[in-house]
């Protein structure tokens, strides 16, 4: 009998959740084919046979949580697709035979005589005894001869006053809260969407974690788009959008102010001189932060495809490990929902998010001169842990991006 278990995952990835079985108990498996779909707290995985057989039995039903290197099914190496998983005949139960019954012996009663026995004490103490009422025999003693002492009587009598202490009141287990009201619907969270709720406390706990703002005039990002859109798709075969931008200028960034893109590690900063860009994206199951690799070194046509084809795997669910792990820095775009401003939470351990929301046209005055202009704006939010990175580097990293957007040609030589 063959046994299939949890395959190892990924360094950080322990466990997950069985979301169904792919074949049935008494079904035929081929060598490499996919018996079960796992969820881990990043993707979704298919677990493969290694062997070629029938399975004999399932181990646990979907929705139970596994671990790496546990055995999960059973699979039958000479068995046949015909042959249904036979069920034990639970055996027999033979009658036991009864037990000769043991003659409890009677427990004698305590004799007349140890019972009448009378506590040894002094006179004075027999006679404090018959003043309280009390029993010399219930009293203890110290003196090495056994004799009560009025000492005794005294201190016995002050325990009987005291009043016994309360028993401490139990609390009672909070009971979950049980509403049946048909207009809620109760929902499980999935492994992904507890993670990401565990995860974003931690950084919150963990980072001293600030967000300062800016605004940036899209003006010339949109006239750049505007004119080139057409010529770029046809050449490239993608879409000129605004990551593309953004991405290059938060390298640029990066590069004049490098503690942006490190990580703590204990009493160690970690200084990362690559740009593996992590890239929000909504996907059905809860965001997710695939990573466009070596940013740096792409034009704007190879990060726009880049981002094009990790944003069809998570909306298919199709994203592996290896498209999520090592980021370095992650913009998050919430303007696609229309989200005006908002306050990013750092992915760690990351140091830093960039934060992009909506452009709105309003009202501002213009650089040097003495009129106002309504001009595409839009809000820029760089939420950065404080234990690293001081104000002074944070605002210039966000002036920084600033500048590069509203000055194309800039965001051009930076590379």
């Amino acid at each position: 009998m063959i046994e299939i278990k949890v395959p190892e995952l990924a360094e950080s990835i322990t466990e997950g959740t069985i979301v169904e079985w792919l074949k049935k108990e008494g079904e035929l498996v081929n060598k490499g084919e996919s018996i079960a779909e796992l969820e881990t707290d990043k993707v979704n995985v298919e677990i493969n046979s290694e062997y070629t057989g029938v399975i004999k039995e399932f181990l646990f039903q979907p929705g139970d949580n596994v671990e790496v290197g546990q055995v999960i099914a059973k699979l039958d190496e000479n068995g046949s697709e015909s042959s249904a998983p036979a069920q034990e005949a639970a055996p027999s139960e033979e009658p036991k035979a009864a037990a000769p019954e043991t003659k409890q012996e009677p427990v004698e009663p305590e004799s007349t005589e140890e019972k009448g026995k009378q506590a040894i004490a002094s006179p004075a103490a027999r006679k404090r005894a018959r003043e309280l009422g009390i029993d010399l025999n219930e009293v203890p003693y110290k003196d090495p001869l056994g004799r009560v002492r009025v000492e005794g009587v005294e201190a016995y009598k002050q325990a009987q006053a005291a009043p016994a202490p309360a028993p401490a009141a139990k609390q009672p287990a909070a009971a979950p809260v049980v509403n049946d009201d048909p207009r809620v619907e109760r929902i499980k969270m999935s492994r992904r969407r507890q993670t990401i709720a565990k995860r974003l406390v931690e950084a919150q706990h963990t980072a001293a974690m600030l967000t300062t703002f800016n605004e940036v005039d899209m003006t010339a990002v949109m006239d750049v788009r505007a004119r080139r859109k057409d010529a770029f798709f046809k050449k490239h075969g993608v879409k000129l959008g605004f990551m593309s931008f953004f991405t290059k200028a938060v390298i640029g960034a990066l590069k004049a102010y490098p503690f942006v893109n490190a990580e703590i590690q204990g009493n160690e900063i970690l200084l990362k001189k690559f740009y593996d860009i992590g890239i929000a994206v909504s996907a059905e199951e809860g965001l997710v932060v695939p990573v466009v690799r070596n940013a740096d070194t792409l034009s704007f046509a190879g990060i726009e495809a880049e981002i094009g084809r990790l944003a069809e795997k998570a909306r298919n669910n199709q994203l592996g490990l290896s498209d999520l792990q090592g980021g370095t820095f992650t913009i998050t775009n919430g303007g696609t929902f229309g989200s005006l401003n908002s306050t990013p939470i750092i992915n760690a351990p990351q140091v830093g998010i960039l934060g992009m929301h909506k452009i709105q046209r309003r009202p501002v005055v213009v650089d040097n001169q003495d009129t106002v202009e309504v001009r595409p704006m839009m809000y820029v939010a760089l939420s950065y842990d404080h234990r690293i990175i001081d104000g002074k580097d944070a605002v210039g990293f966000l002036v920084k991006v600033k500048e590069l957007l509203e000055d194309p040609e800039d965001l051009l030589l930076e590379g």
